[in-house]
Parts: C-alpha cells; structure tokens; sequence
C-alpha cells in the first residue's frame, strides 16, 4: 500500500514583516494579480472574473489523437495572444506530427509545457517539442529516484532542456502555474512526500478554470490518487472531465466521478489498443449517469471552446499523424 503523510499542520514561520515590509508584499501582491493568476486558494474556485475587454477570441482545448496516449492543447486567450498550454505529446513516433499540426494551429511558443508524468505514452516526443518551439516554463512531476522511470524518452527529455538553459520545475499540490487574467490553473496532485508503487499514481492532476467554466486533467492517475485528492476536500466540480489512464476501470472511481459531476468526458485512446481501453466499467457509469461523452479513437482530435460560460465541442479534427503517416504525406505533397 502507498505510504503517506497526513500531517499537514506547518510551522510557524520565525520572521516577521513588519508594517512597511507587509505594504510591500501587497503592493506586490497587487502587481503580480493583476498581470497573471498565479494560483488559487487550496480548496479552488468555482469562476474567475473574465477582464472586461477580454472575451473576442474563446478559450481553446484540443485533446489531441495521438493513438494509444495523451496529449492535450489548452489555448488561453490574453493580451499578447494566445498563452498555449501543452500537457503531455504521445509516443515518441509522433514527434513530427505533432510538431508540425501545433504549427498548423499557428503555435510558435509553448507558455508551459507539462508532463503530467514520465511514461512515454505521455512525454515520448516532449524533447522535440522542447528542441522546436519557445518554451516558457517545463513542468513535471517529481518521482524518488528509485522509482523514475530510466526511459529513452526520459533522458532525451532532461536533456533538450539542459541544451536550452531550462529547468524542469517540480510540479506537486499547490504548484503554481502562469495563466492569464480570467483563468486559474490548480494543481491537487501529487503530494510532495507521495510514495507510491507505479508511476501513474504520480499524475499531476490539474483544474483549469475560464470564467465559469472549468476543466479537470488527470493525467493517469488512479483511484488511490483520486482518493487523497477527495479527503484533501479540494473543489473539483467541472464542466469537462479528461477521464483518467485512457478511460481504465483503475481509475475515475464513482465517487471522484461524482464530485467531479461533469457535463462532459474525454477519453484519449487508441483504436483498438491492446489493454482495451475504455474498460467497459467505465463506460458504463458514463453511460448511467448520462454523461455525454467523446472519445479520439473514434471522433479523432476533439476540441472544446469556452467563452467563459457555455463550452461547444467539434469533433472530427484531423489526428496527429505517427511517423509512418508523416512521412507518407510529405512524399505524396512533394
């Protein structure tokens, strides 16, 4: 059984501030809140205020096909533009095509790229992606060194963000995440002393919220995971709700299902993978609780847009193409 800490009582802090060093932090305080969300309050929020000017161009999730993997775009709008927002990439035979559809979408920066943890059906081509695109911040989350995995795409990772001057920033329960004015980005989990036998259960698992709408990712966490992230009493009601692990019965138990209390789930998986996901259980409590559902091996690239109050989905979009596809296309285009 995974070990953990239940203390979360924290010491008090030996210094004090004083009245002109407290001005200052809210003065700072001010600046930073009016520039950028940098997190919210550990039981989250239910909406953020949209800016008044803000609202022409909507909020743009892609849950990419990426075959039997995950990959998802959030595309916040803001003042300079859209902030893009990459959570995992797939395998690593899909490193061109990926690259090349984020640049189709008009992408030439990545804010924050995010491996919600080291397998390689979720951060197998984050090296390219790191190698060919501006890169704001790198995000993931931190494993004993006993337990990260030593894969191929694992180091190539670490090591296109040496070659960069990047730092991998740890991400764990109450990381912050940049995001701009009317959206809030939270993340519930791992625990930062988390000891668990795999590495699923190390999933980051990240709340967005635009206006009065909300997002949740899971990454390929497990009810284990979903259930610290319940007792923590966190806020986890969403309109939309990537399932976890591919749509797996190990993971989205009923009762995560249930706080969640989406409108809409996602399933990222591949036609017919050999692990058959989405396990019938969980279609089946999709199903009972009329949820509507999409899933990539079926509808391909699913994308959800937010004006802050109602979310719209198209499906249909075209998949990331793996390396034999690529390749094929460019011979047939040449």
């Amino acid at each position: 059984m995974p070990q953990r800490n239940t203390n979360r009582n924290h010491r008090r802090s030996r210094y004090t501030l004083g009245p002109a060093g407290g001005l200052l932090v809210l003065v700072l305080l001010f600046f930073l809140s009016s520039r950028f969300n940098l997190g919210p309050a550990p039981e989250g929020v239910e909406s953020v205020p949209l800016p008044e000017d803000g609202g022409a161009e909507p909020l743009q999730v892609y849950f990419l096909d990426v075959g039997q993997g995950d990959s998802q775009l959030v595309r916040i709008p803001g003042e300079a533009g859209y902030f893009n927002v990459l959570i995992d990439t797939g395998e690593y035979q899909y490193a061109d095509g990926l690259t090349a559809y984020l640049e189709s979408l008009g992408v030439s920066r990545i804010d924050a790229l995010i491996a919600s943890h080291p397998h390689t059906d979720h951060m197998g081509c984050m090296n390219r992606v790191i190698e060919r695109f501006d890169i704001g911040g790198i995000y993931m989350p931190q494993m004993p060194e006993d337990k990260t995995p030593t894969s191929v795409g694992y180091e190539k990772l670490l090591d296109a963000a040496s070659a960069k001057g990047l730092t991998v920033s740890p991400l764990h329960e109450g990381s912050a995440i940049e995001s701009p004015a009317g959206s809030q980005f939270q993340v519930m989990s791992p625990q930062v002393d988390a000891d668990w036998e795999g590495a699923n259960n190390y999933s980051a698992v990240i709340r967005l919220v635009y206006g009065g709408t909300a997002f949740l990712f899971t990454g390929d966490a497990e009810q284990e995971s979903e259930e610290i992230i319940l007792e923590a009493g966190y806020h986890l009601d969403s309109d939309v709700l990537k399932m976890g692990h591919h749509g797996s019965s190990t993971s989205t138990s009923a009762a995560f299902f249930q706080a969640v209390s989406p409108e809409y789930a996602v399933i990222s998986c591949g036609e017919d993978n050999r692990y058959g996901h989405p396990h019938r259980e969980t279609l089946a409590m999709l199903n009972q609780r009329k949820t509507t559902y999409y899933r990539t091996d079926q509808d391909g690239t699913i994308l959800a847009q937010s004006d802050g109050e109602t979310i719209a989905f198209t499906t249909g979009l075209d998949s990331v193409p793996d390396r034999d596809a690529y390749q094929a296309a460019r011979k047939r285009a040449a």
